[in-house]
């Protein structure tokens, strides 16, 4: 009887020490706090550093493209990467509201996004006169964001 109850008690100090580490541990958490499973973080916080390597690439090397309809393939793919990268940079636009003026931040970026989502479907149409359209309208949606949120600095012309 009394081996027995020495081993009930064993076992009951065990249980006791093992559930009190369980309920101790620290909860897992990822390695980077500022990424969450449940959406989107900006990387880089700066606009400006957003803007210069996100878009101005993407921008600069369309913007010659746009100038006549592509003759080949190869030109039609420049405006299909050009303009899908556009389009997907006006989603991470909506990453990045402010919290002032944040209802014409989200409509001037879902004017990016949409406009260059029509630009991307018209290039891989090929229909130059469409994507054109789309191309000047996505820039005007990006000109009337900078006018109102970098005080009119940053102008495009298509």
């Amino acid at each position: 009887m009394k081996r027995s109850l020495s081993l009930f008690s064993l076992a009951l100090i065990a249980l006791l020490g093992v559930g009190s580490l369980l309920i101790s541990s620290p909860k897992v958490q990822a390695a980077d706090p500022s990424l969450k499973a449940d959406g989107p973080v900006p990387v880089e916080p700066d606009m400006h550093e957003f803007m210069e390597y996100v878009f101005q690439p993407t921008f600069k090397r369309l913007k010659p493209a746009m100038a006549e309809a592509p003759a080949d393939n190869a030109g039609w793919k420049v405006l299909k990467e050009g303009s899908l990268k556009l389009a997907e940079g006006g989603n991470l636009l909506l990453a990045r509201v402010p919290k002032e003026d944040s209802a014409d931040w989200i409509k001037h970026s879902i004017g990016v996004r949409d406009f260059g989502g029509k630009f991307y479907r018209a290039s891989q149409a090929k229909d130059f006169a469409t994507a054109k359209k789309n191309y000047e309208s996505m820039v005007q949606s990006c000109n009337a964001c900078h006018h109102q949120f970098a005080h009119g600095e940053h102008i495009l012309t298509p």
